[in-house]
This record gives C-alpha cells, structure tokens and sequence, in this order.
C-alpha cells in the first residue's frame, strides 16, 4: 500500500512537471511561429531598427518600444535596486524584533497590490508632483522609472533577506572575533557571501520591471517615438501590445506578435547574462 502511494503521488508530480514544460513550449511554439515569420517578412533591420509605428501605412518599426523598455528598466533598477538590497540588509541585520514584525507584512503588502492601483498612485501622486518640479507633463520615462522602480522593491527584498539570512552566523562571528564593527562584519563578509542570491534577486526585478505594463501605461505617456531626455514620453514593448491588439488584424496583429517574441529574446538574454555573471563570480 505504501509503494502504491509512493508511485501515485510520483506519477502526480511527473504529470504536473511534465504540463508546466508542455505550457511553455506551446507558448514558444505559438510565438515563434507566428513571430518569425512575420519578421522575416517585414525585414528584420526595418522592425528592428525603423523608428516609424505606423500600422495604417504597414510601418511596423519597434526601434523606439524597444528603446523605450530599455530606459524605464534601466531607471527602475536606478531606483529599486539600491533602495531595495539596503532595506534587506535593514531587515536580516539592523532591525529591532519588534520593528520587523510591523515592517515584514507592510513589504509583503506592496506585493499584492494590483499593477493597476500602482498606475493610479503614480496618476494622482508622482505625475502631479513631478509636473511641479520638471515643468511638464510629468509623463514620461523618469515617471514610469519611479513608479517601477517601487514595484519592484518586495522582490528585491524578499529575496535578497533571505540569501543574507542563509549566510552561516560563522561568517559574521569571524569577522567580529577579528575586531570588525557590526557594519563591517555586515558589508565586508555577510554580503559578499550573500552575492549570489542578492544577484539572483536582481534578476528577478529586472523580469519584473520589463514586463510590467499596466502601471507604465498610466504614466509613461504612449508615445512611439524614441525620447529625447527622461521627462520624454515613451511606449514600451509590453505597452505597445496592450494598446492595440485589441483591434489589430493581418500584418498589424502579427507584428505586434513578434513584439512579444523580440520580449522573450530580450528577457532570455538578460537571464542568460546574469548567469553568466553568476558563474564568474563563483
């Protein structure tokens, strides 16, 4: 009987692995089938490189979307990444009991809000805000920069805790018995230790961040156009195919399709890069 459950609950775990790898490959499946050949028709330099998005005169150019995802993540990891590893050095090492316990829920809240009410604080409070300061609009890249990079501080966060938590208390005790302060034993030996799995939570912001759409539509500004300074409006990857796959057809629905697989291409590089930078610091 006990084998018999052993198997079953095998035989449960394989199915669910074995769904999980079928889904994505379908996914691929549907992307790059419809995604290349569309490029290859349209002409890779000309979707790649053209700056025109005009799908009424069949110019599908995404140079400037891309540009556009480029800058915002760029400047969410500005704004995240910093922000995000010294709140997690704050919580594994500096904070008092009873402070961690009020500030623990408060990060894990920020992730279960919806991108959707990020968008609207970003709407009603950073655009207004920025509008005074800058002069302008307030749409545009340092706004979706901001606002993402907020998004991303519970990832960062999370993750990066939990690998300096993981750093063995031998570590900081040799240091101290060394004669290093608190702060040294902590960024000298405790974080150095930690470095791959603070990495591996940059990755996951930086997944987080540029494929983000909802909140950067609010605020980003829409426009298809490669920005000219950081208070320029810009249109992302992600946007751009929110925007107009509700209506698009033929070449326009296929274009925005191999948008999505030019995405993949770009998150798969910077993962792949990451590791890469992984492994030499190994």
């Amino acid at each position: 009987m006990k084998s018999f459950r052993e198997n079953f609950m095998k035989a449960i775990f394989l199915s669910a692995a074995c769904t999980s790898i079928a889904a994505v490959a379908l996914i691929c499946y549907f992307m790059f089938s419809s995604g290349l050949p569309t490029i290859a028709r349209i002409g890779p330099a000309e979707f790649l490189l053209g700056r025109s998005w005009k799908p009424l005169n069949d110019l599908f150019g995404i140079f400037p979307m891309i540009i556009g995802s480029l800058w915002v993540t760029a400047g969410a990891m500005v704004v995240g990444v910093p922000v995000g590893l010294l709140t997690a050095v704050f919580l594994a090492r500096f904070c008092p009991s009873r402070l961690y316990r009020m500030l623990k829920p408060a990060v894990e809240l920020l992730a279960g809000i919806p991108s959707i009410v990020y968008g609207f604080f970003g709407l009603v409070v950073i655009v207004p805000i920025l509008q005074e300061l800058l002069g302008t609009n307030g749409k545009g890249i340092i706004t979706a920069s901001i606002l993402l990079g907020i998004m991303i501080l519970p990832t960062i966060i999370g993750v990066a805790e939990a690998a300096i938590r993981a750093v063995p208390e031998s570590y900081y005790e040799g240091a101290l018995a060394l004669g290093a302060t608190h702060e040294r034993s902590v960024f000298t030996t405790v974080l150095p230790a930690a470095k791959s799995g603070i990495l591996a939570a940059v990755i996951l912001g930086v997944g987080r961040a540029i494929g983000e759409t909802m909140a950067v539509i609010m605020v980003a500004g829409n426009q298809a156009v490669v920005p000219g300074s950081l208070t320029s409006g810009v249109r992302t990857m992600t946007a751009n195919i929110v925007l107009e796959m509700g209506y698009a057809t033929d070449l326009h629905r296929d274009a925005l399709i191999a948008t999505a697989v030019v995405l993949f291409a770009f998150i798969l590089i910077i993962n792949l890069s990451f590791s890469l930078i992984k492994r030499r610091m190994k």
